[in-house]
């Protein structure tokens, strides 16, 4: 076997067993509120796909469909994490994850369709600050999924918060911006700053609890 195959193979099996720590967590969580967890689907594609929401392409990274309700992910996108965003690390590849299956959660609550209401009767600006807030509320929900997981199975291991505070500051608004462009828009931001994903991110981890993530009722992020 090729070593990129090998690779290819590891990789797979670690978002399977990431996406499956993720529904076992977030059934506990729901049994806990007198509901049920739907679990969302996973996807791979190679470079070109489709998916219930368009086109899935690689440049378009890992991303969540409301209308299907499937994480769709080219798992090369982790070899650029690695390589060219500097962010390493098998807890660095759970947090993405983690962050799309935080998506579903809010889908699945009525939070995600609630959103795209108040986008649609605001301006650009405003809109974007909409995602802002969404995008961070999923990286809070990473952080509840990993702290839950560390809690049932021992999940983490040295090192572990750090790849995802790397990842989570290699993937914000401003760094990607200044990286591509060389200067900044706040404006166009709909991820948040690489400060925010690692403050939201951090609060999940460190409270394992849905409640800490109201971006929504936030006066600051």
């Amino acid at each position: 076997m090729r070593g990129d195959e090998a690779i290819r193979d590891e990789t797979d099996r670690l978002v399977a067993q990431v996406l499956a720590s993720t529904e076992d967590r977030w059934s506990e969580i729901f049994r806990e509120n007198g509901q049920t967890y739907q679990p969302a689907t996973l996807v791979f594609y190679d470079r070109r796909g489709s998916s219930g929401c368009g086109a899935a392409d690689s440049a378009m990274g890992p991303f969540y469909c409301p209308s299907d309700r499937k994480i769709y992910l080219d798992t090369t996108f982790f070899d650029q994490l690695r390589s060219e965003l500097g962010a390493a690390g098998d807890f660095a590849q759970a947090y993405v994850i983690a962050h799309e299956v935080g998506h579903h959660i809010q889908t699945i609550t009525g939070i995600s369709d609630r959103v795209r209401r108040e986008q649609q009767s605001v301006g650009r600006s405003e809109g974007n600050e909409l995602q802002v807030r969404m995008e961070l509320q999923a990286d809070c929900y990473a952080g509840v999924w990993a702290n839950r997981a560390e809690a049932a199975t021992d999940l983490l291991e040295p090192g572990d918060i750090e790849e995802g505070l790397t990842a989570a500051a290699a993937i914000g608004d401003d760094t990607l911006q200044q990286q591509s462009q060389g200067y900044v828009v706040p404006e166009s931001f709909t991820h948040g700053t690489s400060e925010q994903r690692q403050r939201w991110l951090r609060r999940g981890l460190e409270s394992g609890d849905m409640a800490a993530c109201d971006t929504f009722g936030a006066r600051e992020l």
